[in-house]
């Protein structure tokens, strides 16, 4: 069955390119001109990821990111013209789960899709749940639940989450979960690890601000905690 991907973007060559792109490689497309629009398809009809402009017509793409993910937890990869940092850690607080900057190559967007995807994908074989005191990290449902309640995270912190978990204990740096996550090397002064920590650390700690779970080591990167919870 083809992945139904909707493109919320109001330039129309760019649907045409990236239609005749991907179609042909198992993916269904569909394509917004406007917020309203998109986010009325959305409503209508269940897609396995979003691919959304920055500037649209009718709203800030943004906005559009903080309510799509208000309201579902569908993949979202951001395309941007501006490119810079900030914008990208902007959606990346928002909830997106990757950002893409324009003018760029469609084999790059076609790999960051297939990645977003299979993130939210179980494999094969059930596993049973990670505890860590009143953590439970489902892998097989990709759910984080604290005392039983589920807490919304985007599938790309899922996957820093568990990365983190199984290697419990041991410290990560930054470099090494952005390859092991993405596949992707950490560019200099690249801050969307740390941004996807604090909205980790949001969901998952009692609180944020001097956690007990998700801890940095100065200098060299972050540590999952074994011991989080008093039994």
């Amino acid at each position: 069955m083809a992945d139904r991907i909707l493109l919320i973007d109001d330039d129309a060559a760019l649907a045409g390119l990236l239609s005749d792109y991907l179609t042909p490689l198992g993916f269904e497309v569909e394509a917004a001109a406007t917020a309203a629009a998109g986010r009325g398809r959305l409503a209508a009809s269940a897609f396995d990821a979003v691919l959304l402009d920055v500037m649209l017509p009718d709203a800030d793409g943004f906005e559009v990111c903080r309510l799509i993910r208000a309201e579902s937890p569908v993949p979202i990869l951001m395309l941007t013209a501006r490119g810079q940092d900030e914008d990208r850690i902007v959606g990346l607080e928002l909830g997106a789960d990757d950002y893409l900057a324009k003018p760029f190559n469609p084999r790059e967007l076609l790999a960051r899709l297939r990645a977003i995807l299979r993130r939210r994908r179980p494999e094969a074989g059930s596993r049973a749940p990670l505890r860590f005191g009143r953590l439970e990290i489902d892998r097989d449902a990709r759910v984080v639940r604290v005392d039983g309640e589920e807490r919304p995270i985007t599938s790309y912190q899922f996957d820093l989450l568990l990365t983190l978990a199984e290697a419990a204990g041991r410290v990560l740096s930054r470099e090494a979960l952005m390859e092991r996550v993405r596949g992707d090397a950490l560019e200099a002064f690249d801050r969307s690890i740390d941004v996807h920590m604090s909205r980790l650390r949001a969901a998952i700690e009692d609180d944020p601000k001097r956690p007990r779970r998700i801890l940095t080591v100065r200098g060299a990167g972050y540590v999952f905690a074994k011991k989080q919870d008093a039994d």
